[in-house]
């Protein structure tokens, strides 16, 4: 009977330490995506944000909603069609691409009125709308744009883009980063700054772009700021992102197995508390 009691007190004492099985759902664009075909970044990554969280908190089981190029607008559009499901946490990892499109950010208010999916704020809002709706008690993590260099597809470098120390549409990448700021501090969501953190400033996000010379021809290694302004041509340079230029991206956008890291690190300090 001792052993009975003493088997029966170990069991509750083992469960109630255990943590609770937990769903998250991850929405975002190629940065989420990639988590899951490392194969398109020439095998550049051995494993995503996703990954390293559930690794370390397995407890949690993920779902991979990210969309490669996806804007919060495309998202907000489909949000009928992306088969979301109810969960536990849902985070939401988008902005960068809206910023390079040009979409129009939006003011506060068109989230606080739900003005609908013309700019990024109203975006945001009917994203957040439809997770509450499919569980009203989940919990909410927004996830802002990292700083980004400039970006050079591997597999098509004619895909290519200027970094964010300069505006598109009139607008800085750092703008929307402060919507996201505003949005989680009125909702009071958690948030996971990414722009603002030292590690992944312009600086860290390549050692280098490898590009000629304009005066020699030579092909020489420029840090950030030195390649600004250099010009690269997709058609007849070398590809300007070797493996030894990797940092915190590995292509002047998309984070490598380190940028993961830093990602990964700051989502287990909230997520572990629940």
């Amino acid at each position: 009977m001792k052993k009975l009691f003493l088997l029966i007190s170990l069991f509750l004492l083992y469960t109630s330490f255990k943590p609770k099985e937990l769903t998250w759902v991850a929405i975002g664009d190629s940065i989420t995506y990639l988590n899951d075909h490392p194969d398109e970044t020439g095998n550049r990554i051995t494993k995503g944000y996703l990954t390293g969280v559930t690794e370390k908190l397995p407890h949690i089981h993920v779902i991979n909603q990210g969309h490669n190029g996806w804007t919060s607008g495309g998202i907000a559009e489909s949000l009928d069609k992306l088969g979301l499901v109810k969960a536990d946490i849902y985070s939401i990892f988008l902005g960068t691409n809206d910023w390079w499109r040009g979409r129009l950010l939006g003011k506060l208010s068109d989230y606080q009125n739900n003005t609908g999916n013309g700019t990024v704020y109203g975006s945001f809002r009917l994203i957040t709308n439809k997770l509450r709706e499919l569980n009203p008690q989940a919990k909410i993590i927004l996830i802002t744009p990292m700083q980004r260099g400039d970006f050079v597809y591997i597999n098509n470098p004619k895909n290519n883009a200027y970094g964010s120390y300069k505006p598109k549409n009139e607008q800085m990448l750092e703008q929307f980063v402060w919507a996201i700021d505003s949005i989680a501090k009125v909702e009071k969501f958690a948030v996971v700054d990414l722009y603002h953190q030292k590690e992944l400033d312009l600086k860290h996000i390549v050692q280098f772009k490898r590009l000629k010379d304009p005066t020699t021809g030579e092909y020489k290694n420029y840090p950030y700021p030195e390649y600004i302004g250099i010009p690269y041509n997709p058609e007849t340079d070398e590809y300007p992102y070797p493996v030894q230029s990797i940092d915190m991206t590995y292509d002047g956008l998309h984070p490598s197995d380190k940028g993961y890291e830093v990602i990964t690190r700051m989502l287990v300090a909230i997520m572990k508390k629940y």
